[in-house]
């Protein structure tokens, strides 16, 4: 009997600690006017980092709005959020959450941001100056807000509400976001960084479903990146324990860690090629792969 106590303490530990700690990473190079024909307007890879259990739809599209295709929380009281979408309308989000030794219980849930972007009329930087006034009601995020399909070109911002109160327009480039500010160099980030940008050298060149394996291959790098002492700092003695495990692109800890890898590819016609790789039954050895493609609306 306290075998079996001490064990759901420890677990209940565990789960606290990663809850404080709730990882994820998104890497992303976008050119709103490709020269070449063969060349990508976006190329985007992404991890989704969380409980095993924790119950969710793989992406799909909606069944209240079938031009929005993303997976779907389906956790009490947080259903229907999500971490990651794209409409055929051309609007684009993903979130990641800051890493912050203490969390507000009652704060308002993060994943309705996607959400929200994804349904609203309001373009990419006026909704992201919306949610700036709004900020200090959330624990620390990360969001990224694209317009894919506009007469002026792709647009791409970012807000993060424990950095600058203004949201930014970011140029065309490539990007790391993990669960710091956008591009702050943890050693994980700017080493996925590295090889995400290997890949990307090669993405005209490259069949496109090689091009999604290659990413898919990027995202479950499990090499620790240490030391890292700006994630150390961050992150205080909670992140000490897990250390280890969060200092690789994958995650891999007993009921937590990587449980999604995303890739989305938009070529210069517009043409979108969404993928996503999701954990089966809690279970690190059972994946399935979905694969959706539409053309934007222009």
């Amino acid at each position: 009997m306290w075998l079996q106590y001490d064990l759901v303490l420890t677990l209940s530990k565990e789960a606290r600690l990663h809850q404080l700690l709730l990882m994820c990473i998104i890497f992303f190079k976008f050119d709103p006017r490709p020269v070449s024909k063969n060349a990508y307007r976006l190329i985007l890879a992404a991890n989704r980092d969380e409980f095993y259990n924790r119950p969710s739809k793989s992406a799909d599209f909606w069944d209240s709005n079938n031009d929005i295709l993303s997976g779907l929380d389906m956790e009490e009281g947080r259903e229907g959020g999500t971490w990651l979408g794209i409409s055929k309308k051309g609007k684009m989000a993903a979130l990641t959450n800051y890493l912050q030794p203490k969390i507000d219980p009652n704060a308002k849930g993060r994943g309705a941001l996607v959400r929200n972007f994804l349904t609203t009329d309001l373009d990419s930087f006026s909704y992201l100056k919306k949610v700036s006034s709004e900020g200090y009601l959330y624990n620390g995020f990360n969001l990224i807000a694209a317009d894919l399909s506009t007469t002026k070109g792709d647009v791409i911002c970012y807000y993060g509400n424990k950095g600058e109160l203004e949201p930014i327009i970011l140029n065309a480039g490539i990007y790391g976001l993990s669960n710091s500010l956008l591009d702050t160099p943890w050693k994980k980030l700017q080493y996925g960084k590295q090889l995400f940008t290997e890949v990307i050298k090669q993405s005209q060149d490259l069949a496109k479903e090689d091009l999604v394996q290659e990413l898919i291959k990027v995202l479950n790098n499990q090499d620790p990146q240490l030391p890292d002492p700006a994630m150390e700092d961050q992150g205080k003695e909670h992140v000490q324990p897990v250390l280890t495990e969060y200092a690789a692109l994958c995650v891999r800890c007993p009921g937590y860690g990587t449980r999604t890898n995303t890739v989305i590819l938009i070529d210069a016609e517009g043409h979108v090629t969404f993928t996503e790789r999701t954990m089966l039954d809690a279970d690190i050895n059972q994946w399935k792969t979905s694969t959706y493609q539409f053309e934007l609306q222009t």
